[in-house]
């Protein structure tokens, strides 16, 4: 047995919320409570460790990550710039440390940051005249290629759009080599898959970095090589992540075919929630929205309506799988929770399980639909760090709709269960920016103002905490031993040096642990 004493530890049970020590037999805790009634159960035989009165967490969750997306992508270009000639200036360096032929991928540009805006195919051939180039947005809902890579997708003036994507053209009704939406898939197509060692490898560097950062489990929404790399890790002994993996649309009707259910699996890899889209991403202006974009006639765009969700989520009701459906915009989110209503009767009706529904983002939602949620018993999956990254655009492309935007102080209010994640590659998946984010609605430097962007919607450090800890396990169905730090729950902690309740949360950011344990086994030190 393993005995930490002398420690801080905030353990999220309500029994008891504060203690000094822990017991830990072989991957679970056995005992949690104060130091001298925690020693009086060691033995000889025991490890007693003093933590020098340093902080313990229990292990963060990040509940919405694209892990193969963000792993592979540690190694591409960064196109997150300030200009456009900026990320043009990295491709550059990138293609002259690479053979010709070699596809170039880099991922982070929004034009809504460059002075120039979009770019596009001339610009990234003038910068790798012998490579193919691709390019994701920010967001992932828009993509950047140049001419080799939309000559090698076999993309010309007489493509036509694809459902629920836009190929950009030029005044002279050429491809521009912006791509929205599902026309990304076009080029994505036409990109030589990474074999499965390769992603394996990339994992393997990126599950390091998340341990370092205080993550000990990740609600995954990547497709089947991903699937397939986590397996094969698995059963290797090298999956140190607690991984619930999302099923992905195109592959459901092959999930069900195999009775996957929502819940199967180990305490190291299960299977999660079906994904769908329900519109597109704020960035490129296709979230789905009731009214206009500010100075603009679009309303983005509505990939799935309550109908077509819920012909899916019958189906879906009856194998036992759970729903997870991407809504940013407001007109989203009403289709999305127009639907989950008739899921539930269905649910009742046909005496099926009350699945743990969810909806990923819920940037922008109706005030008169924000309730819903609680009602019905959805989960809000949100990402905190979004509403300070995003707070410039939401305010350009949605003005006075903002204060109902990243609206976490009214979910919580009404008693919605909310769970926390990065959305990473999209933003760092460092959890301590997410918890920065949401209790004081700044970025790090201070930005908009001292009392932060909508200030109404902050919320306190032990409510971030659990959209980290608590929340996650119950959306994946684990409540019982994960998210928290008690008798019988898997023990996943965090050491930290600081106290971040102690600290000014303008601070919080800069946290970073010094130990990372999973099943009772510290596999990250500092």
């Amino acid at each position: 047995m393993l005995v930490l004493i002398n420690a801080n530890i905030y353990t999220m049970w309500e029994e008891h919320p504060r203690v000094e020590a822990l017991a830990i037999e072989q991957n679970r805790i056995v005992a949690a409570g104060m130091k001298d009634e925690i020693l009086n159960l060691a033995t000889a035989r025991d490890t007693i460790r003093d933590m020098a009165n340093c902080t313990i967490w229990p292990g963060l969750t990040d509940s919405h990550i694209h892990f193969q997306n963000y792993a592979l992508g540690l190694d591409r270009v960064d196109c997150e710039t300030s200009s456009r000639g900026e990320c043009l200036d990295r491709v550059k360096k990138a293609a002259q440390k690479i053979p010709a032929g070699d596809w170039i991928r880099g991922h982070g540009w929004n034009q809504n940051n460059w002075p120039e805006g979009f770019g596009n195919a001339d610009l990234l051939d003038q910068a790798a005249p012998q490579n193919p180039v691709y390019l994701t947005a920010k967001s992932l809902h828009a993509s950047w290629a140049n001419s080799a890579a939309l000559r090698l997708a076999g993309i010309t003036r007489q493509t036509p759009d694809p459902q629920d994507g836009e190929i950009q053209r030029g005044a002279d009704g050429n491809p521009t080599g912006i791509l929205f939406e599902s026309a990304m898939g076009l080029v994505e197509k036409a990109i030589p898959d990474p074999a499965i060692a390769e992603i394996m490898r990339a994992m393997e560097t990126a599950q390091k970095t998340l341990w370092s950062l205080g993550i000990t489990g990740i609600h995954d929404y990547d497709q089947r090589g991903c699937f397939m790399a986590l397996q094969e890790m698995e059963q290797a002994g090298g999956l140190g992540l607690r991984v619930v993996k999302g099923i992905p649309h195109e592959d459901f009707d092959h999930a069900v075919a195999l009775g996957l259910r929502t819940g199967f699996g180990s305490d190291f890899l299960r299977i999660g929630s079906l994904k769908m889209f329900a519109d597109g991403a704020l960035g490129p202006n296709t979230a789905a929205m009731f009214q206009p974009y500010e100075g603009k006639s679009t309303t983005g765009m509505l990939f799935l309506d309550a109908e077509q969700i819920l012909e899916i989520g019958q189906k879906a009701s009856e194998t036992g799988i759970s729903l997870a459906i991407h809504a940013i915009g407001d007109r989203a989110n009403y289709e999305v929770l127009k639907a989950y209503d008739q899921m539930r009767r269905f649910e009742k009706d046909h005496h099926k399980p009350h699945l743990r529904h969810r909806i990923e983002h819920v940037q922008i939602i109706h005030p008169d639909h924000l309730e819903r949620l609680a009602a019905l018993g959805i989960i809000a999956s949100v990402q905190p760090i979004h509403a300070t990254s995003d707070y410039q655009m939401v305010d350009r492309f949605w003005g006075s709709r903002s204060r109902t935007a990243y609206a976490f102080r009214d979910l919580l209010a009404a008693n919605t269960r909310v769970t926390f994640g990065s959305d990473a590659p999209v933003e760092s998946p460092n959890p301590f920016w997410g918890l920065h984010a949401a209790v004081t609605r700044q970025r790090q430097d201070g930005s908009p103002a001292p009392e932060g962007w909508h200030p109404n919607q902050r919320i306190t450090l032990q409510q971030a905490l659990a959209g980290f800890t608590t929340g996650p396990a119950y959306a994946a169905g684990v409540e019982t031993r994960l998210g928290r730090l008690a008798p019988g729950y898997l023990a996943d902690l965090i050491v930290l040096e600081q106290d971040p309740f102690e600290l000014a949360p303008q601070q919080i950011f800069t946290v970073q642990p010094t130990a990372t344990m999973v099943a009772g086994r510290f596999v990250w030190k500092q």
